[in-house]
């Protein structure tokens, strides 16, 4: 939804545009010891593309008393580095971003402190990739896709690919642009997407063909979606030349949302076929200062409000069973029936063989 969000999100770049907010006013009151206030702030610590509406924050420190900050750190590999950095001395209370493509980077690096949401027996199993432990809880889920320019297609009369395999053929060459993977997460969910569909044999086959046929490579999603690519609203004003980018299912409705005015259908459209699954987490921060404000606010991220304010804040799905999608983001987003996976522990083993062996095939 990374990154590098969550489209980590990811999606809203252009609609964000700060690098903190607070639920509401106030002076951050803090102090350690017996007699002494204890802090009424509570930092989130985010990739670029974290996003609420302030009436739910508001709510938030209605319920509890707690002003949320966020400070948000760039792409999620990026924000995710600076924790590991600054590890056990953390420069907030919470982390929220990271996938489930990064997530044994951040668990064996132990930046996390175990912390069991109120609320979990709401959200499925299968993405609790870490409940045994609970080091991490998750709050969203998104898929990373190709998405196409539809007016790009219906002027040349060629039908937009569907499938990783459609990317490889002639009549794609020098259309497509994605994020680099050892940089982006999008980027890095796409190339595990291209090792769930091809296995350990086949995927830098796969990639040696897509390069021959003209993939283009830029650091992350901001500059990949919105100077590169033609159907965005971005790519319109630059002039962008590739149709084909790498993003999310949930990327058509960001178009619809903030266009103006708004029309009937989503100018872009996703490659189902291209798809792979993205979950992202929340982690309690070792070494927080204001530990149970962080713990208030996990539970918060799972909740109902902040679940249903996700969609058309950050173009993720929420995780909590009965979380309600606006209409906007069922009517122009896209359902992947079958994305791509690939087993956690199987991520944290060759992730960064994969990510090294990949660069050395792309990026040459």
């Amino acid at each position: 939804m990374s990154t590098t969000k969550k489209f980590a999100v990811t999606a809203l770049a252009a609609a964000l545009g700060v690098s903190t907010l607070a639920a509401c006013g106030g002076k951050d009151e803090s102090g350690s010891g017996d007699g002494q206030q204890k802090s009424k702030t509570v930092t989130l610590v985010s990739h670029d593309s974290f996003n609420a509406s302030d009436a739910v924050l508001k709510a938030f420190t209605k319920e509890t008393g707690y002003t949320v900050k966020v400070l948000k750190s760039g792409d999620a590999g990026a924000a995710l580095n600076q924790e590991i950095l600054t590890k056990g001395s953390p420069r907030g209370d919470v982390f929220f971003g990271v996938d489930n493509t990064l997530l044994s980077r951040a668990l064996d690096n132990g930046i996390f402190t175990p912390y069991e949401a109120k609320g979990l027996d709401a959200v499925p199993e299968d993405v609790q990739l870490d409940g045994d432990k609970h080091r991490v809880t998750p709050v969203d889920t998104g898929d990373i896709c190709v998405n196409y320019d539809k007016k790009y297609f219906a002027d040349k009369k060629l039908a937009p690919p569907k499938s990783f395999d459609d990317l490889i053929k002639p009549a794609y060459k020098n259309l497509l642009v994605t994020e680099n993977a050892a940089t982006s997460s999008p980027g890095l969910g796409f190339l595990l997407g291209t090792v769930g569909q091809y296995g350990d044999d086949g995927w830098q086959g796969y990639w040696k063909k897509l390069r021959a046929n003209g993939v283009k490579v830029v650091d992350g999603w901001e500059q990949a979606y919105n100077e590169e690519f033609s159907g965005s609203a971005g790519g319109k004003k630059a002039k962008a030349d590739r149709p084909l980018v790498v993003s999310y299912a949930s990327s058509p409705p960001v178009e619809v949302l903030y266009a103006e005015p708004q029309p009937k259908e989503a100018p872009t459209g996703v490659a189902t076929g291209t798809c792979f699954r993205q979950t992202e987490f929340a982690g309690l921060l070792t070494g927080a200062k204001n530990e149970e404000g962080g713990k208030a606010l996990i539970d918060f991220l799972i909740g109902k409000k902040f679940q249903e304010d996700m969609p058309l804040n950050m173009f993720v799905n929420p995780v909590v069973k009965d979380a309600k999608l606006p209409e906007l983001f069922t009517k122009h987003g896209v359902v992947v029936d079958k994305p791509q996976t690939v087993a956690p522990d199987k991520i944290a083993d060759n992730r960064e063989q994969w990510v090294k062996s990949w660069s050395s095939l792309v990026l040459k």
